[in-house]
């Protein structure tokens, strides 16, 4: 059920089941785990409480699929490590410590902890030994065994550039490709989770609904101004369209200044960032774009010979990207 005080996915994951696995001293009872709830009212939300020690673990979570069978796990932190590890599902990994024993002897987490989030059990308090950690080691040596092709197009790593806790996004790379950095540090928050988890969940979504979105491209000077600014409503409108369509980003490729092709980069990297990522085409031929609709601000290198519908920003009719969404809103994602 909608509610408008939150942003919500009303049909995102519709009628699926999620598995999420928390991070060290956390609970199934996170606020995390709220938010997604939330964000999601559509689909069913588990998220079990972990045992301290990571055999008990790995074997609730691999006794917790058997019978859920989550159609998606999301994993943060630890939690994202023992994600890497259940196979055969759709998995997103958020900051996973995949080096957990490492994390722990770099973060002084040894000793007396407390748990930052109530638990069924009512216990609150645990203690990390030489051995605990050793357990963890010996755990961690697993990650990545029997990773195949159909794995490596399961699995998503999203890697927060400003996460000091963990960094294990080179190691990832290494085994995954789809790896997608974000805005943000080691824990999620709202933001985090609209503007980074939730396109990633759209698209597997997509996936395995088989669902095809008509396509729009956004040419890059429809974006931003003379300044290096977005225009107003820009990214607003971007993010809201993302949710509708298959939404690339069209930037010119001048054989005279390739630099021009990575500051390009860098400008959606900083003001779009993961809905744009693997979304952005490098052309000087827009008249051989196969889609549903351009927005263009001129009718330079083939826009005006563009095979769909072709949206010129900054003309008499669609001046403001508020008048443009106006006109995709009344489309309802046609």
């Amino acid at each position: 059920m909608d509610n408008p005080y939150i942003k919500q996915f009303p049909h995102l994951m519709e009628n699926k089941k999620i598995l999420y696995v928390h991070g060290f001293g956390s609970s199934g009872q996170s606020g995390t785990v709220d938010k997604i709830r939330e964000m999601l009212p559509a689909a069913t939300v588990t998220a079990p409480d972990l045992p301290i020690h990571p055999e008990e673990a790995m074997e609730l979570l691999k006794t917790t699929c058997d019978s859920l069978k989550p159609h998606l796990i999301i994993g943060t932190s630890m939690g994202g490590m023992y994600s890497e590890m259940l196979r055969g599902y759709d998995r997103i990994l958020v900051n996973p410590a995949l080096r957990m024993a490492d994390t722990m002897h770099e973060h002084g987490m040894t000793g007396k902890q407390v748990f930052s989030n109530p638990r069924q059990d009512g216990i609150q308090e645990f203690l990390v030994t030489k051995t605990l950690v050793k357990e963890y080691r010996t755990m961690t040596d697993r990650c990545f065994d029997g990773v195949d092709d159909d794995e490596r197009r399961r699995v998503w790593g999203l890697f927060g550039d400003m996460d000091t806790t963990v960094n294990n996004r080179a190691l990832f790379f290494s085994h995954y490709p789809q790896t997608v950095g974000f805005h943000g540090g080691h824990r999620l928050n709202d933001k985090t989770l609209i503007h980074a988890v939730m396109p990633v969940i759209q698209w597997i979504d997509d996936k395995q609904e088989r669902r095809e979105r008509p396509m729009v491209y956004i040419s890059i000077d429809s974006l931003r101004d003379s300044h290096d600014r977005p225009f107003s409503s820009a990214v607003k409108a971007f993010c809201r369209l993302f949710e509708l369509y298959n939404v690339y980003i069209v930037v010119a490729a001048p054989s005279a200044d390739p630099s021009y092709m990575t500051e390009a980069q860098r400008w959606i990297d900083e003001f779009i960032n993961t809905p744009a990522h693997n979304h952005v085409i490098f052309t000087n031929r827009k008249d051989l774009i196969y889609g549903d609709y351009l927005i263009d601000p001129s009718a330079d290198n083939g826009a005006e010979d563009f095979m769909g519908t072709l949206i010129k920003f900054g003309d008499d009719t669609f001046k403001t990207w508020e008048e443009i969404m106006e006109y995709f809103e009344r489309l309802g994602g046609q």
